[in-house]
């Protein structure tokens, strides 16, 4: 009988109708595939079981995290090779539950069942979050930011570096990850016109760096609002080291409970694909109606492709199970046209793709680089789930599946002037 690996490889061609551009390295020591190839290796039978009970991404996924799958070589190699032969075909591995009246696949299937062992569904991975439907209530975002940011902040910092950052960076050629963030910071700061004396408040502060980076730059008072209490305490301590108390506070709030406006300005980032599909409208209007007359908004925001049938999308299953619950992309005509939708003057758009494609594969080098600490400071299957979905999200910035925008929008007073200047784009000068 054929050693694991060749079996293994030759179901998977057969499945794909296509050669598969790796090799595979099976539990018996087995290889078989393309020499110099970076290798799937499949530490046990468990793998299989995994993503025979879970045809598909979440099937793989679970056993990346679980450690019974892995890779040898480079791991962007491999994920292209995967993308390109089964995840942008779709979840093929299903024909062999689907198609049982063909005979080949019924042997195939056959073939498959003797290599799995025992037909018994292996428990998910403790990283997992259980599926549930997209409320988005105050309670149901609560937990959902808990199970993403309240990781640990010392993990945090070992993945994004001193800037505490937890969004796409701007870069100029030779520059470093801090300071493609600072400039990333100083960008939004300029969109949004700020000077001394002025109000922000700061949707999803994180860390607290972009409401440190006004206070201090540009002398404005800021609200920064996140649901995490690590990110909270985090951020009070620095705005304190900073001897900023009197200009930064810190608030542990949802959006949805911000009163005290207006403000002159209000900076989100990286947070509205928190908010959900159903909420945007109220998310966008409530915004809206915190900022004064004349007031700006900097919304910077990952996006989808758009789909011919939007009623067909559904969040990708890896991502929704161990990486941002609940968390929904939009095309980017969608919310442009949710936040005029809400009274806002829609006044410039700008595209960050190739942006955040360079700061997550830096963000997994930092990982990378201290792998061993940062296990310890989570777990395995945690710092497994980090690594794959970053280099994954890299890939799919640079294939262009997703994108990120900043969208600068202006409660513009009923006279129609929007105190932006007669040529836009100022602040990259």
């Amino acid at each position: 009988m054929a050693d694991a690996a060749s079996r293994l490889r030759s179901l998977a061609e057969w499945m794909l109708g296509a050669p598969l551009p790796l090799r595979i390295r099976a539990w018996d020591g087995s290889q078989a595939g393309p020499p110099g190839a970076p290798a799937l290796v499949i530490r046990n039978r468990r793998a299989l079981r995994r993503m025979l009970f879970k045809p598909g991404e979440l099937g793989m996924a679970r056993a990346w995290v679980a450690g019974d799958l892995d890779i040898e070589g480079d791991l962007y190699t491999a994920l292209e090779a995967v993308a390109g032969s089964v995840w942008e075909r779709g979840e093929d591995a299903r024909t062999l539950i689907q198609a049982l009246r063909d005979p080949e696949v019924r042997a195939a299937g056959r073939e498959l069942l003797r290599l799995v062992g025992p037909p018994i569904p292996p428990a998910p991975p403790r990283e997992e979050v259980r599926r549930r439907r997209h409320l988005h209530t105050r309670r149901s975002d609560s937990r959902a930011i808990s199970h993403h940011y309240d990781v640990g902040n010392d993990f945090y910092e070992l993945v994004l570096g001193p800037s505490m950052v937890y969004s796409c960076a701007y870069w100029e050629d030779g520059g470093s990850l801090e300071s493609a963030q600072r400039d990333k910071l100083e960008l939004v700061s300029r969109k949004l016109g700020l000077t001394p004396g002025q109000r922000l408040l700061d949707v999803g502060c994180g860390w607290g760096s972009m409401a440190i980076h006004a206070a201090r730059e540009h002398g404005v008072s800021v609200v920064g609002i996140t649901l995490s209490q690590e990110q909270a305490a985090y951020a009070r301590k620095r705005v304190a080291d900073e001897g900023l108390t009197d200009r930064v506070e810190i608030r542990v709030q949802d959006y949805r409970d911000v009163v005290d406006g207006p403000y002159d300005a209000i900076s989100s980032i990286g947070m509205a694909e928190h908010v959900g599909a159903e909420r945007y409208l109220e998310y966008a209007s409530d915004l809206h109606g915190l900022l004064r007359p004349g007031g700006r908004l900097l919304n910077h925001q990952i996006a989808r492709r758009p789909q011919r049938d939007e009623s067909a999308y559904e969040v990708d299953r890896f991502i929704d199970a161990y990486v941002f619950p609940d968390g929904e992309l939009a095309p980017i005509g969608t919310t442009v046209t949710l936040l005029e939708r809400a009274g806002f003057e829609v006044r410039d758009v700008e595209s960050l793709r190739e942006h955040y494609a360079r700061t997550l594969r830096r963000w997994v080098t930092n990982l990378e680089d201290d792998w061993g600490r940062a296990v310890r400071l989570t777990s395995p299957g945690r710092a497994r789930v980090w690594r794959l979905y970053m280099a994954a999200c890299a890939l799919a910035f640079e294939r262009n599946r997703i994108g990120v925008n900043q969208v600068l929008a202006i409660r513009t007073p009923d006279p129609g002037a929007s105190g932006l200047p007669l040529r836009t784009r100022t602040w990259n000068t």
